[in-house]
């Protein structure tokens, strides 16, 4: 039985903020055409806890957490959209996407089918996709019109998110015995154009757990993507070889965080190449942020101790090096993590960027907060 809970003060006040956004065509912020990161995010109907432990009920959902990393993993391996980040909570998600058009366009048209019948499958054997025959692939590559919308969808972020919400809701609702909606409503989504931002808002997602005082540190936030990329690398440190062995045991493809973009991009190599991956688990092998794995969770630690009131921790007496070499001082810097969605609406920026986009099809100008022009202003 699904039950509505009572909301405080500021879930109301969050919850009138987010309803409040004006509804601008999605295809006025992203074109599928075009390489874009997007940060999604979607929320339960009347944000019952739906996805976790319902106080009210009595009962556990926590698996359905587990639904949706299962469709994560699956969606990475076969769409031309790279996963960046993402975290699960008990009445809604967040995850940031990036579009690779230029990646689909190096698929030939009998990869573009194979990969939406394995998304979309005419078959199945037990839960799982069965692989496409010769016919199924036919459907597709050998109609014009059905193969170019194929390529245009696998890089389209609402055809992720459609499938991915549409799963879930009717999964939850076999379960429930239950009809109706279990989304709140369409997800929302802000384009994100520049790396302050990006990094800004990957914080923001990561700290989803920490900051809703569901855990306290890192490791222990289940069902984030920071969570994978930590046991990833204590699986790779606990399997690193002796020196008498030149080949580590732990494969790329064997990584808990296999399916998830690179985090650390080669500036130099990766500038404008797709970097198509090869193993199978996700897009491609395109990193995304100028820094290694090893300071991006110092500063996710090191961030954590300042907006989490229930954390023990002392502020270092200096900010950490990333800081400064992005020119971002401490206090406007925890203060995009902890308001990052009613700093941005529909893109995310510095002012200059943000002022500079336009929508794809009327050429409107984005509306830029006060507290964005505060918060990212517009470089010396």
């Amino acid at each position: 039985m699904r039950c509505t809970l009572t909301r405080s003060e500021d879930q109301q006040n969050e919850f009138a903020l987010f309803t409040a956004m004006p509804r601008l065509s999605r295809a006025e912020v992203i074109d599928p055409r075009q390489v874009t990161i997007v940060h999604a995010i979607n929320r339960t109907v009347r944000r019952c806890f739906l996805m976790g432990d319902d106080p009210i009920s009595g009962t556990n959902f926590d698996h359905r957490k587990e639904w949706i990393e299962t469709l994560l993993q699956h969606f990475a391996a076969h769409f031309g959209i790279d996963l960046l980040c993402y975290s699960i909570l008990s009445n809604h998600y967040h995850l940031i996407l990036r579009t690779r058009p230029d990646v689909v366009a190096e698929w030939d048209d009998t990869e573009v089918a194979r990969r939406w019948l394995m998304i979309c499958p005419q078959r199945k054997i037990g839960a799982l996709p069965a692989q496409p025959t010769q016919m199924e692939l036919n459907s597709i590559r050998n109609c014009p019109v059905k193969l170019a919308e194929t390529r245009k969808r696998l890089s389209d972020v609402s055809w992720w998110m459609r499938l991915l919400n549409q799963r879930i809701a009717q999964r939850a609702n076999k379960e429930d015995k239950a009809q109706g909606r279990f989304w709140q409503d369409r997800f929302r989504a802000i384009r994100i154009e520049d790396d302050e931002s990006l990094l800004a808002f990957a914080a923001y997602v990561e700290l989803n757990p920490i900051r809703a005082s569901i855990v306290k540190t890192l490791e222990q936030s289940e069902f984030t993507s920071v969570k994978r990329r930590i046991d990833s690398e204590v699986q790779a440190s606990c399997s690193d070889p002796p020196e008498n062995r030149p080949q580590p045991s732990v494969s790329p493809e064997q990584r808990r965080d296999a399916f998830l973009a690179k985090l650390s991009i080669d500036q130099r190599n990766d500038a404008l190449r797709a970097c198509v991956s090869d193993t199978g688990k996700r897009c491609s092998d395109k990193g995304f942020l100028s820094l290694s794995i090893n300071d991006y969770i110092e500063l996710l630690d090191w961030t954590a101790r300042q907006i989490a009131p229930d954390k023990r921790g002392r502020t270092p007496a200096s900010c950490p090096p990333i800081l400064k070499r992005l020119g971002l001082v401490k206090d406007s810097w925890c203060s995009l993590v902890m308001q990052f969605e009613e700093v941005f609406c529909h893109v995310a920026g510095r002012v200059d960027r943000v002022a500079s986009c336009r929508s794809h099809q009327t050429q409107r100008r984005f509306r830029v907060r006060p507290m964005a022009r505060t918060l990212l202003p517009a470089p010396l």
